[in-house]
């Protein structure tokens, strides 16, 4: 039940995905502290030392029944949460009380977990954002033909078309996918490094052997699936593994803020909207607004996720010798919260990308008012071939472009350049070749085959890669 009586996140009550916070829930947190303790005795049993097949048992059969009342009480009074933790646990198996974290430090728990649960929500980010992908590359194959007003500096240039617009959105989200994919299989665990990195408390538990100490770690590393730990490390991993975590999900927020930016002006023009339901409701006082609401909640938490990238950067920074603990409550934090913030914008691009409409007859409209200036060229090549002066044509188009301009802007007209060509005889143009001139799928240059060849060489492995992710649809909470 809601309490209304206390702040409540909004990324909890509004935004992000149930699965994403549950990645970063007490529960996840400390059922993996308690597997990372698991490990640890296994791995200490393996070579030699005193613990039991009975104790590793008893620990594993008690890693999901965590006592969180005790841990609170514990916590209060000795001031540790790790410590509350490893008495708490103790309780449920008192055979392996004895041996719980043995030669560890809290970092031990705190920060190996770190690490996983960072790896398990990029695994999730990944897989929405591989969606997002394929529901772009189907909007962009079914419209790679359709011509429409292309624009440099927001206003109207050369034309592109509608399907090869949407590649350069896909284009930047594949630039993060490499980004997620190169962060997920570069992530390492901080192993067990002791106090200041030195190892020292394991080198003493093992005597001497720095072999075991190697393996304790491999094995360790093994158990919980990854390949590798940090080469070397203070008391915590580097602080710069959090700020590239973070800045690739920064890269994920700008691509999703383009997008979001594009369509919402695409929407002004009414070329092309996100999806409206049948009950929605645009404005509380002007019944006909049809608003992007969904594109300026992508913006507004993609603000958030840029600024909130800067945090670990600044941890990473100011982590002082072998570690400080300035890192802890802003981490906690600053990583959860960009999570959480890119899953909301992810889930909304699912939503908005599935059924994204078009309006042909609008964008043919608005291309066919710019044509005639985008065409004089054209025009004036079909007139220099039957006869015509270039040099005087061209200071007739000239002209004529200006004088149209000023029906557009001055007397809000429509362009009349054309009409202005064909009762010229200089020109010898004709309506029928005229209008074969002006047909905009002559200026589309590339476009179609850009996008059937970006799809086919860029998008389609990837998909093909990831196949078993695909099919993911959102719904939104508001």
């Amino acid at each position: 039940m809601q309490d209304h009586n206390s702040y409540e996140s909004p990324f909890c009550t509004r935004y992000a995905s149930k699965e994403m916070q549950y990645v970063f829930s007490a529960d996840k947190k400390f059922t993996t502290w308690r597997r990372l303790w698991v490990a640890l005795a296994r791995a200490e049993m393996k070579l030699g030392l005193p613990v039991t097949q009975e104790q590793v048992d008893e620990l594993e059969a008690h890693i999901n029944d965590i006592d969180y009342e005790t841990a609170a009480e514990r916590e209060k009074l000795v001031r540790h949460d790790v410590m509350a933790h490893v008495y708490t646990y103790g309780l449920a198996c008192p055979k392996a009380k004895g041996i719980i974290h043995l030669g560890a430090t809290s970092c031990y728990v705190g920060d190996n977990t770190d690490v996983i649960i960072m790896r398990d929500a990029l695994k999730i980010v990944k897989r929405k954002l591989v969606n997002v992908i394929a529901q772009l590359s189907d909007f962009a194959m079914k419209y790679k033909a359709m011509p429409c007003l292309a624009y440099t500096h927001l206003q109207p240039a050369q034309l592109t078309t509608v399907g090869k617009r949407a590649t350069l959105w896909i284009n930047e989200l594949l630039m993060d996918l490499d980004e997620i994919e190169y962060r997920i299989s570069g992530l390492k665990l901080l192993g067990s490094k002791g106090t200041t990195g030195t190892q020292a408390s394991f080198m003493e538990l093992f005597e001497g052997d720095t072999d075991k100490v190697k393996e304790l770690e491999r094995l360790i590393a093994e158990e919980m699936g990854f390949d590798a730990v940090v080469p070397v490390s203070g008391q915590t991993y580097s602080r710069k593994a959090d700020s590239q975590v973070v800045a690739t999900l920064s890269g994920i927020a700008q691509s999703a803020m383009k997008f979001a930016n594009d369509l919402r002006i695409l929407q002004n023009f009414k070329e092309m909207e996100e999806p409206f339901e049948k009950n929605q409701i645009g404005s509380s006082a002007m019944p006909y607004k049809r608003n992007p609401m969904r594109c300026e909640r992508i913006t507004a938490l993609a603000r958030y996720v840029m600024i909130d990238s800067l945090n670990p950067a600044f941890t990473a920074g100011t982590q002082w010798f072998e570690r400080t603990l300035d890192d802890s409550a802003n981490k906690r934090i600053s990583v959860a919260e960009g999570f959480l913030a890119v899953d909301a914008i992810l889930n909304i691009m699912l939503n908005v990308t599935a059924d994204l409409v078009v309006y042909p007859k609008v964008i043919r409209q608005r291309v066919m008012r710019e044509l005639p200036f985008m065409a004089s060229e054209n025009i004036m090549m079909d007139a220099v071939k039957k006869g015509g002066d270039r040099q005087a044509l061209h200071e007739k188009l000239r002209t004529y472009a200006m004088e149209a301009g000023k029906q557009v802007k001055e007397k809000g007209l429509e362009n009349d350049l054309i009409d202005r060509v064909l009762n010229d005889p200089d020109f010898k143009i004709n309506v029928d070749e005229m209008d074969a001139i002006l047909k905009p799928e002559s200026f589309t240059g590339r476009s179609e085959q850009q996008v059937e060849e970006f799809i086919a060489g860029c998008v389609q492995p990837v998909l093909d890669a990831n196949s078993g992710d695909l099919g993911e649809t959102a719904e939104l909470t508001v």
